[in-house]
């Protein structure tokens, strides 16, 4: 009897497991939509995501649809990931209508899987379309906001808010150089190396021709520069500890000082509102833009400060309009331990008022369905109207990737507020909600926003086009064999719906630098090799591949010389084969690497010179901040900051210092690359690198080069590069 039980039993058990496999084999949408009505923009692009890859023949006009409130079905275009778990539904070609009461989207259980398989369950999910980010408009309305964040955090459904560590605990884009032509009483200059034409880039140094600004140990240096024998100190600008400068603006006889503001108060502030006490948090982080009268330079002026909370994403310049980005991360947290707290971010501009005020309630928009709980602010002022008040612009939702046109602004945020089924896959990477402002002068607008399948590496990665919003990003990770990375090239319309893409570029690698260049769009990837793609981008509705050329090493920066050539700057690379059979070789990164490319024969790209210095552990500012880079065209010059380490004989992995300084070349197209000159600042010999010696930017003025470090200005004749001055800080 006890064995026909323990049969029985057996039996049992054995159809629960086959059938809880059954059910494993089926495919289930993993989605975690509310149950609620969603708010979405008129160009909103769905994405629905699988547990397993299904069978795109199965998608069809009867298994995914969308229907308006009177149940005429909607014109989309469906689409199928390549890894086949993601099914894209593009909006109708003029967007969603206004007028309809609401949408349903459908998703049948007619979908099936490779092996057959039906999905588990089909989904229906209404929403309601609006023409513009909605507004918070209510104090109540903005802690519901939060209060919902902090919920999904609790169940692990992720929120921007919980990577608080990577935001106002740093300055997100480092200072940066000079390059570029002048003209001022007939004595050329150089400028920022500046991705926008007409879109200046603030840096930490800059020059009117006589005189060089730069930040300099907390302060701000001007140092006039002719003649360049007798250079002097004309003038100092001190600061506070509570101040930190970080970059410059120039503009005619004003000087903009950008930094980072920190003030620490004991503890939470109580104020009495009509609705009782509410709390205000300490204040610790802050960007600060200080504008100066700089025509007495022995006695700069400051006529205006504008203050907005958060830390310091970027800044622009166009004619005399400045536009400052920054994210503030406010702690939501303290809606539990406090209970009526004050999140909203702070600001203040003296062409108002001193006080410190609070952004309105109306004046705070948000993105649909966003988890995001931190905030983008946006202030742009004039500077021929000091008196005029700054224009702040604030959104809930973040991004640290800033692309500016002179008509837009576009904002790219990595969407990590995704489901936990998702980000468990060892596959899983997140993409990229870019969202577009217009610019007219200090009046900045939301205008349209879209998702890009993938990840952005930088500002050189977007760009805008005769009207085209064109980017490129990296999908995956170059480690996952089964699902290896895919590279890709999309175009938008000025709505930023998507007319034009290229995808699945170097399967394995990720993109290391982009140019956009016109028509032409050139990107590099890298894993083992550096394969250049040369894009035809004429026709944005079918990018194509012109050419492709592979060659150790890769371009971390791409730099245009003309529309046939370009400069790329990176490094050199060493491919080890594994001792262990079967795995991947080993890939050494050795010494700074530039290249000239020739593109004349768009179909078969060469790299007709290169230059490689130094050897494993040399490294160059230029990788990361293309604004070291000095380029004067004319003269077929130029220079950026380098440090030289070459490999001790015998030690794979054992370097030893060469050198700390600048690198100065001449380039020609017939003859390639031409060492000048190694200018550095340090004296007598050493064994490691000196922050006082660091030279981190190179300008010109005449025909005299400048090099400056933390310790001194030396001025060096262009034609031979003879020291003909120097002036020393701190003695």
């Amino acid at each position: 009897m006890k064995k026909k039980i323990l049969i029985t039993g057996g039996l049992i058990l054995l159809l629960v497991s086959i059938l809880i496999i059954l059910l494993g084999l089926s495919p289930k949408i993993i989605n975690e939509w509310a149950d609620e009505k969603l708010l979405v923009l008129p160009n909103k692009e769905w994405t629905v995501h699988f547990s397993k890859a299904i069978d795109p023949k199965t998608v069809t006009e009867e298994s995914v649809f969308i229907i308006n409130d009177k149940g005429e079905k909607q014109e989309v275009d469906l689409s199928v990931s390549d890894d086949r778990k993601t099914v894209m539904i593009a909006p109708p070609q003029e967007g969603f209508k206004l007028d309809a009461e609401f949408y349903t989207l459908y998703i049948k259980k007619t979908i099936k899987a490779d092996n057959g398989r039906a999905i588990k369950s089909g989904k229906q999910l209404t929403f309601v379309v609006q023409e513009t980010l909605p507004v918070v408009g209510t104090k109540q309305k903005l802690d519901e906001i939060f209060k919902v964040a902090i919920d999904r955090a609790k169940e692990g459904r992720g929120s921007s808010f919980l990577r608080m560590e990577s935001s106002d605990d740093k300055m997100a884009e480092s200072s940066a150089g000079s390059a570029g032509s002048n003209n001022a009483a007939d004595m050329s200059y150089s400028e920022t190396n500046i991705q926008v034409d007409g879109v200046d880039e603030a840096d930490s140094v800059k020059t009117d021709g006589e005189y060089i600004y730069q930040v300099q140990d907390g302060k701000v240096l001007i140092t006039k520069a002719l003649p360049a024998s007798d250079m002097k100190l004309a003038g100092t600008i001190l600061y506070k500890e509570s101040f930190s400068p970080s970059q410059l603006f120039l503009f005619e006889d004003q000087l903009v000082v950008i930094g980072y503001g920190y003030e620490e108060r004991a503890d939470v502030k109580k104020q009495s509102t009509g609705n009782g006490e509410i709390g205000i948090l300490p204040s610790f982080h802050s960007t600060r833009a200080l504008v100066y009268d700089i025509s007495n330079k022995k006695e700069p002026k400051q006529i205006r400060e504008v203050e907005i909370e958060g830390n310091y994403i970027t800044s622009r310049r166009i004619g005399e309009y400045i536009y400052l980005v920054s994210n503030h991360y406010p702690d939501i947290w303290t809606l539990e331990e406090e209970g009526n707290m004050e999140l909203r971010p702070r600001y203040s501009d003296t062409a108002s008022s001193e006080e410190e005020k609070l952004i309105d309630y109306k004046d705070i928009q948000y993105f649909p369905n966003s988890n995001e709980t931190n905030y983008t602010m946006i202030a742009a002022f004039n500077l021929n109207e000091p008196e005029k008040e700054t224009t702040f612009t604030t959104y809930l939702g973040s991004g640290d990737q800033i692309y500016m046109s002179k008509d837009n602004l576009y904002l790219a945020v990595s969407d990590y507020s995704t489901f936990v089924s998702l980000r468990m896959d060892q596959g899983y990477s997140p993409d990229t909600n870019i969202y577009k402002f217009s610019i007219d002068k200090e009046k900045v607008e939301f205008r349209s926003s879209t998702e890009v399948s993938g990840t952005i590496l930088n500002q050189f990665s977007m760009d805008e086009h005769d009207g085209n919003f064109r980017v490129v990003t990296t999908k995956g990770d170059t480690w996952n064999e089964e699902r290896p990375s895919s590279n890709n090239l999309y175009i938008y319309d000025e709505n930023l719906k998507q007319i034009g893409q290229l995808e699945n570029l170097a399967r394995g690698e990720r993109i290391y630098s982009a140019r956009f260049m016109g028509e032409r769009i050139y990107i590099v990837t890298f894993k083992q090799v550096d394969p250049l793609f040369v894009i035809d981008a004429s026709n944005p509705t079918k990018p194509s591949v012109l050419g492709e050329l592979k060659i150790p090493g890769f371009s971390s920066y791409l730099h245009p010389y003309d529309e046939n050539h370009l400069i790329g700057f990176g490094h050199d690379t060493k491919v080890v084969p594994s001792k262990q059979s079967g795995e991947e070789p080993l890939v050494f990164t050795q010494g700074v690497k530039i290249s000239l490319f020739d593109v004349s024969d768009v179909s078969n790209p060469k790299e007709k010179f290169n230059e490689i210095i130094g050897g494993r552990g040399t490294y160059s500012p230029i990788e990361f901040d293309h604004k070291s880079l000095l380029f004067h065209k004319t003269k077929g010059m130029f220079a950026f900051p380098v440090s030289v380490y070459y490999d001790v004989e015998g030690n794979t992995y054992e370097q030893r210092f060469e050198f700390q300084g600048a690198y100065v070349y001449n380039l020609d197209l017939n003859k390639g690359f031409n060492l000048q000159s190694k200018i550095t600042h340090m004296e007598g010999e050493h064994f490691y690198e000196e922050w006082e010696s660091t030279i981190f930017r190179t300008v010109y003025i005449g025909d005299h080069l400048y090099a400056l470090s933390p310790s001194k200005i030396t001025a060096h004749q262009m034609d031979s590069f003879k020291l003909s001055g120097e002036l020393l800080f701190n003695k």
